[in-house]
């Protein structure tokens, strides 16, 4: 067991980690205020090879792990949550064309995506099926050498605005085993969008319901073989889940390191925050319970990229406790800056208001706790 990372892990870190700082900080405070999506800076983000981070390098990817993943998406969180958890969900759905998708369309479609000319959407979650995704009504009936979908997804990031959409679509039986992943592009008849949403966080990335009316999308567009959709939905969320705890992470970590400096200038009763002892404790805990959330997903990482057995179990008890504590310490943070951590003059009102939805998306962490107690239990 080596704790310590290659000199190639710390190259991508610091890479992200300059990316972050110079393009991203400075202007997240803008996108967050004018629901900004930032084409210019997510293309500049592929250029350093941050489109398709673990697809293969024949059509353009990056090729590297999922630990690397983890490394880079914590850095990125730091420059902007927001914008860095678009570019988690854009990197799951290009992998799963890349991990489950004919030759022609890897070839057809990873390209573009890897250099983000085109951005991607995973179209899961429906009005009705959030937590119980096996329950989605969204059908593609076969129709010769076409399917024809109807229904409608929700709360789907870059709705309206992605040009490729990975849809999972009933086309057999009730239940996981009747459902297939059909690759819908922009500007199909029959595809259309829903107002883009009010969110709380999250806004620099669009987010809308997609909706399917008599959509006619050829069958050479499914990824993977009919009935599969499910499994493959899931094992992108693998992946998403480990990304998505590095973003709360990264975030909190962001938030952390701001606070240690305030409490070294902010003075109170004649003395620094930093010289009072139950504040101390605070930052101690915070700065534990961070340490313990990141060997936990990169030892989550590591199993997804090895496919271990246990990979799923530990990526459900990585993304639960990291998006927890992320949350935790973001707030944490915001309460030892006193009011002026509710100013949004200050980043952490912001950041709080982006990892808050991390302890729902990519299976809420209700569902994260059923997943392992199920493992667990033999249920």
């Amino acid at each position: 067991m080596d704790f310590e990372l290659s000199e190639e892990e710390r190259a991508f870190q610091a890479t992200a980690r300059t990316f972050a700082r110079e393009q991203m900080m400075p202007y997240a405070r803008e996108w967050d205020e004018a629901e900004i999506f930032p084409v210019p800076a997510l293309r500049k983000a592929a250029e350093l090879g941050f489109g398709g981070i673990y697809v293969k390098d024949d059509v353009g990817g990056s090729a590297l792990s999922r630990l690397d993943a983890a490394l880079i998406f914590e850095e990125l969180a730091q420059g902007c949550t927001s914008t860095a958890a678009y570019i988690s969900i854009h990197n799951m759905a290009a992998w799963m064309i890349d991990a489950f998708g004919s030759a022609e369309l890897r070839k057809r479609y990873l390209p573009t995506l890897c250099t983000m000319e085109h951005f991607a959407s995973y179209c899961l979650t429906e009005p009705g099926a959030g937590s119980d995704a096996a329950s989605l009504a969204t059908r593609a009936r076969r129709d010769g050498e076409h399917y024809v979908i109807d229904g409608a997804k929700a709360f789907i990031s870059g709705g309206g605005v992605s040009d490729v959409y990975l849809v999972m679509a009933r086309t057999g039986e009730s239940g996981p085993r009747g459902i297939s992943c059909i690759l819908v592009e922009k500007g199909t008849p029959g595809l259309s969008f829903g107002k883009q949403e009010k969110k709380l966080g999250w806004k620099s990335q669009p987010t809308a319901m997609v909706i399917f009316e008599n959509c006619r999308v050829p069958v050479a567009n499914r990824v993977g073989s009919e009935g599969q959709g499910f499994k493959i939905a899931m094992a992108g969320l693998d992946g998403g889940r480990i990304n998505i705890g590095a973003c709360s992470i990264g975030g909190a970590q962001f938030c952390l390191d701001r606070t240690v400096a305030y409490m070294k200038e902010r003075k109170q009763f004649g003395s620094r925050l930093a010289d009072f002892q139950a504040l101390q404790f605070r930052i101690a805990d915070f700065a534990t319970e961070l340490e313990a959330a990141r060997l936990l997903l990169h030892r989550a990482a590591a199993a997804v990229s090895d496919g271990e057995p246990s990979a799923t179990r530990l990526a459900a008890q990585a993304k639960r406790l990291a998006t927890d504590t992320g949350f935790e310490v973001v707030n944490g943070c915001l309460q030892l800056h006193g009011g002026y951590g509710y100013l949004r003059d200050h980043p952490i009102e912001r950041v709080l208001r982006d990892v808050r939805v991390h302890q729902i998306l990519e299976g809420t962490n209700e569902i994260m706790r059923l997943i392992v107690s199920r493992q667990m239990l033999g249920n």
